[in-house]
């Protein structure tokens, strides 16, 4: 019986079983003989699914990388009715294929000519059929033997061939997700390289570019899963783990419905059920009231303008175009800003923190005193509301998507000028009695 023939998948070329592959392939010269390959003899063809390339081998289309627990499947696919070729991750064990990650979101190959492939100069790079760079990711660390793999969590990672461990990966998907959260990624930024891990709802079915509508954290702000919130001087991100291995779940926003849905695989049913979902209720959704507005979902009229604020427009207020939101009753003078005070806001939801400042050592007083002294400041409140509170967050300028919880929330103190607080309150402020 004469030896089996071997094909590298993506480059084609026959051989004897090893005359002729690299010599990282070589049992004896080699340290790691995973490349793709097809063993070929008179009878049958085997194909070994792997998990890796290595420079100058390639994934075209129509061929994968497979995670080594067959969980994710890298390769090659048409979205929605589009004709369009892109560069994806997704389940390969379930039958309807659900995209989790996509390279070259805005940058569609129009046949199937595309190749994945790490280069000469080390950069893993997606080419088509004149030869071009369609999408590339590269390092600032150079790697002395580069490899690619796909790993069971679903993330492709750039690193050394010697070299497995997490911290040392030269580059990974997980830290460029597009509209899925699957367990083990992290939502939220790395500060020591100002990196933001923030998802993006597709434009369409047809079409992965990242729409509108964007999930991710803002810096200076028991059931099926275990939550974690992470915030140090080099990290601030959430990500979540699941307590039952068995169960496969996800997190994906949704540009059409402006939603984002937690899903759960229903293996007797093989489909995808929505677990939760968010935004839960109209409050819920960025802005509803407009500047100044306070959203009240158990009210009759569910925007009302906070304390010390009437609607900008009337007119449009009273036919529930809340849009433009309200202003000041009396309007704060930078002359006279140590006469302000501050009147509590309970149970609320803090504003958007896109113009704000925090500092996590000082107290509510030191917090208040800063606030004042700066007439373009309009709030404060503790960061952290653990215990006596602690931190300090300050807001510049309007106060944006704000809404009113019936329990829970957290005190904002917001300012008024001293024609809104009352001559006792105004005294007692003087004397450091007041809030």
């Amino acid at each position: 019986m004469s030896l089996p023939e071997v094909t590298r998948l993506g480059l084609g070329k026959p051989s004897s079983i090893w005359n002729g592959l690299p010599d990282k392939a070589h049992p004896e010269k080699g340290k790691n003989p995973r490349i793709s390959l097809l063993f070929r003899d008179n009878n049958y063809i085997t194909k070994i699914q792997l998990d890796s390339i290595y420079p100058l081998e390639s994934i075209s289309d129509g061929t994968t990388l497979v995670s080594r627990d067959g969980s994710f499947e890298l390769g090659f696919f048409s979205p929605g009715s589009s004709k369009n070729r892109y560069l994806g991750i997704w389940y390969k064990n379930i039958p309807v294929q659900t995209i989790v990650w996509v390279a070259n979101r805005c940058s569609p190959i129009n046949d199937s000519s595309g190749l994945l492939m790490i280069n000469n100069t080390d950069k893993l790079v997606l080419l088509d059929q004149k030869n071009r760079t369609v999408w590339y990711i590269g390092s600032s660390k150079q790697a002395r033997n580069p490899v690619v793999q796909l790993l069971d969590s679903g993330n492709l990672v750039l690193r050394d061939e010697l070299d497995t461990t997490p911290e040392a990966y030269l580059w990974q998907s997980f830290d460029y997700p597009s509209d899925t959260l699957v367990p083990g990624m992290k939502l939220g930024w790395d500060l020591r390289i100002g990196l933001s891990r923030r998802f993006s709802a597709w434009k369409n079915i047809d079409d992965p570019c990242p729409g509108d509508f964007t999930w991710g954290i803002e810096l200076d702000q028991k059931l099926l899963f275990d939550y974690h919130f992470v915030d140090n001087n080099d990290e601030v991100y959430y990500t979540y783990n699941l307590k039952n291995k068995s169960v496969i779940s996800r997190i994906v926003v949704n540009q059409t419905t402006s939603v984002r849905n937690r899903m759960i695989w229903i293996e007797a049913e093989k489909t995808w059920r929505t677990y939760s979902s968010a935004p839960r209720d109209y409050c819920d959704s960025y802005g509803v009231c407009g500047p100044n507005g306070n959203c009240m979902i158990n009210e009759g009229q569910v925007c009302q303008c906070l304390k010390g604020f009437k609607p900008k427009s009337p007119s449009k207020w009273n036919i529930m175009d809340w849009s433009e939101g309200c202003v000041r009753n009396n309007p704060l003078s930078c002359q006279e800003k140590e006469k302000d005070g501050f009147i509590k806001f309970s149970r609320l939801k803090l504003p958007d923190t896109a113009s704000s400042w925090v500092n996590k050592s000082m107290n509510l007083n030191e917090c208040r005193a800063k606030c004042l002294r700066n007439c373009s400041c309009m709030a404060y409140a503790n960061i952290d509301i653990r215990g006596q509170g602690s931190g300090c967050a300050i807001w510049f300028g309007d106060l944006k998507d704000i809404r009113q919880f019936s329990s829970d929330g957290q005190d904002v103190f917001i300012r008024m000028p001293a024609s809104e607080l009352g001559t006792w309150f105004y005294f007692s402020l003087k004397n450091f009695r007041g809030v």
